[in-house]
């Protein structure tokens, strides 16, 4: 797999981080609630009466955002990273951060941002082993295979 990087800054990391603490930050002094887009996928299965709208209109906006940047950003803020690998091992790739994140009790933005920031013991043990094996995945996929 391969990644195009000439497109990106220091910027864009940056601020899609400040993006993503600010949203986090908000969401839970809003709602009272962790923002971990794991644990608002998995409200919905099986649906609580009163709880349904909230996160069905928080998963809209999260994928309907890119196209709204798209429309209303300057041509130049806009790049497409270019991914070279297999479409089925994105899919599988997929289904593995899945059962990792249930099996975790939630995922990176739940414990690596709202977690850590709490100075929850718990998100300190997930966010590390889940950066471990990220870049023990990393290391074999580039070096042994």
């Amino acid at each position: 797999m391969n990644i195009d990087w000439t497109h990106f800054t220091p910027w864009s990391s940056l601020s899609g981080g400040i993006i993503l603490g600010v949203a986090s930050a908000l969401f839970i002094l809003i709602n009272g609630r962790v923002l971990g887009i794991s644990g608002i996928l998995g409200g919905l299965l099986p649906p609580k009466a009163g709880d349904t709208f909230w996160r069905i209109a928080f998963l809209a906006g999260m994928f309907a955002a890119p196209w709204v940047f798209k429309a209303l950003a300057p041509s130049e803020f806009i790049t497409t990273p270019q991914i070279d690998a297999d479409t089925i091992l994105l899919v599988i790739a997929g289904l593995l951060v899945g059962v990792g994140t249930r099996y975790g009790s939630g995922c990176t933005s739940g414990h690596g941002v709202c977690g850590l920031s709490r100075m929850s013991p718990r998100s300190l043990v997930a966010t590390v082993s889940f950066m471990a094996a990220g870049f023990l995945t990393v290391y074999l996929a580039r070096h042994l295979f």
